[in-house]
């Protein structure tokens, strides 16, 4: 008799021969709790992976099992799917596919930047996702997404969206980053383009003119429009998502006035129920170092949602994902050397396929000007050069060997970087990569400074 790892094993290379699909670790715990001779229910399967019921039941469970039937040609369920996949991965194909496999197997892979596609099999769940997808179907809800930047908030995002547009919901996307300068000038620009974005993209007339009225403020006037117009012309909630919130923390009174505004909408839900169609996602890549009265924060309502780096696990699910078969002591040290952050793990396999690269080379070749990782580390090395106070901040937390305490905004703004952890107010080098890249470049900028 197979075991289930091995069932497990055919299944997914016969998948992703006929789809290009890969299954997600939730979605291979399901499989593997239905092959069992006594098979565990949606309840234990969730509790034991730390999901919830409904979840696995509406929207895993039904997913699997059609992508099974797709590939396999017939019906798929529960209660059959050991029987007809036994029948098909007859005994030859077992032996094909246990037979070692060359490290470079030809699959097609999205660069590692950017959100990663809603169709790529290369998206690792970390658990947040059916707790997003819930709480966004609520009435009043209000979720805020934070983590240093290329750790897939983006991605999270664009998920949450699509899950809200399966149920029939409008979805608007707007991100602050791609607002020119002249737009956070004033608060009117600002709001100006706040409604008119939104509007463009929900399909309805702008009707800025007839609704603005300099009397009675901007603040007052944003509300109108959404309350009298915006909120009336759709029949079904409307999922506002706002991304790279934190390019507005740049304009200390723009963010008190927007954000305030944001936090007195979700206290109208209350009482007035044309404001419950509208659900709020916000995504930020720090934390706020702007001084917020309690009641005007939108950050300590609804959901807040802080990004985890990935886990050993999660690292050995996107390796098995890009086809790499690595050792123990080689995910010990890629940890080590990425502390786990999505973007930087990705790009090390990404190249490992793509370029025929073993890890251990990847592993060896991190710091120098053509290694895989030489255009990030200058990028990042850009970014902190452009504030001395980051520059100094920085080679603080390199130098110490033990956790050190930094002002608050610059702490907050090496965070956003992903430079550094931070822990109970104390700062350490997020992972070791990092460490290694800044460390020789301090030194050789010392030793310049002492030569000239």
């Amino acid at each position: 008799m197979r075991s289930i790892e091995q069932i497990i094993e055919c299944t997914e290379t016969l998948i992703n021969d006929k789809t290009g699909k890969s299954l997600s670790f939730i979605q291979k715990a399901v499989l593997s709790a239905s092959l069992l001779e006594t098979k565990k229910n949606y309840a234990q399967i969730a509790i034991e992976n730390n999901y919830s019921e409904n979840y696995i039941r509406q929207l895993v469970a039904p997913k699997l099992w059609q992508l099974l039937s797709n590939s396999l040609g017939e019906k798929v369920n529960r209660t059959n799917c050991r029987a007809v996949l036994e029948q098909r991965l007859d005994n030859s194909f077992l032996q094909t596919i246990s037979q070692p496999t060359h490290m470079w197997q030809k699959i097609n892979l999205e660069p590692p930047d950017g959100q990663v596609p809603l169709s790529s099999t290369l998206y690792i769940e970390r658990g947040l996702e059916q707790v997003c997808y819930q709480a966004i179907l609520q009435p009043r809800a209000f979720i805020h997404i934070k983590a240093p930047r290329k750790m897939g908030k983006t991605s999270l995002m664009t998920r949450i969206l699509a899950y809200g547009s399966s149920h029939g919901y409008h979805t608007v996307r707007l991100s602050l980053h791609r607002a020119e300068t002249e737009v956070f000038s004033s608060l009117e620009k600002f709001l100006r383009w706040f409604c008119a974005n939104v509007t463009h993209q929900l399909g309805i007339k702008s009707k800025l003119e007839e609704y603005w009225d300099e009397d009675m403020g901007d603040l007052m006037n944003c509300t109108i429009y959404f309350q009298g117009y915006v909120l009336q012309e759709i029949n079904t909630p409307l999922i506002l998502a706002l991304d790279e919130v934190n390019k507005l923390f740049e304009y200390p009174q723009l963010t008190r006035d927007f954000l305030g505004l944001l936090r007195s909408w979700y206290e109208e839900t209350r009482d007035i129920s044309i404001w419950q169609k509208l659900r709020v996602l916000i995504v930020k890549s720090t934390d706020i170092y702007i001084n917020l009265e309690i009641n005007k924060s939108p950050f300590n309502i609804g959901l807040a949602i802080d990004l985890p780096v990935f886990t050993r696990l999660q690292l050995e699910d996107l390796a098995q994902r890009h086809r790499l078969q690595l050792t123990a002591f080689q995910f010990e040290q890629l940890m080590a050397l990425t502390g786990g952050f999505p973007y930087l793990v990705r790009l090390a396999f990404y190249h490992s396929v793509q370029h025929q690269i073993p890890v251990d080379d990847i592993l060896q070749d991190t710091t120098n000007d053509t290694g895989i990782f030489s255009e990030h580390l200058h990028n990042q090395l850009y970014s902190i050069l452009q504030s001395p106070d980051l520059v100094d901040a920085f080679q603080q937390v390199i130098r110490s060997t033990v956790p050190i305490s930094l002002e608050q905004e610059v702490a907050f703004k090496l965070k956003s970087l992903g430079l550094i952890y931070l822990e109970n107010k104390t700062a350490t080098v997020s992972c070791g990569l990092y460490r290694k890249y800044f460390s020789d470049y301090f030194i050789n900028e010392t030793a310049i400074l002492n030569n000239s």
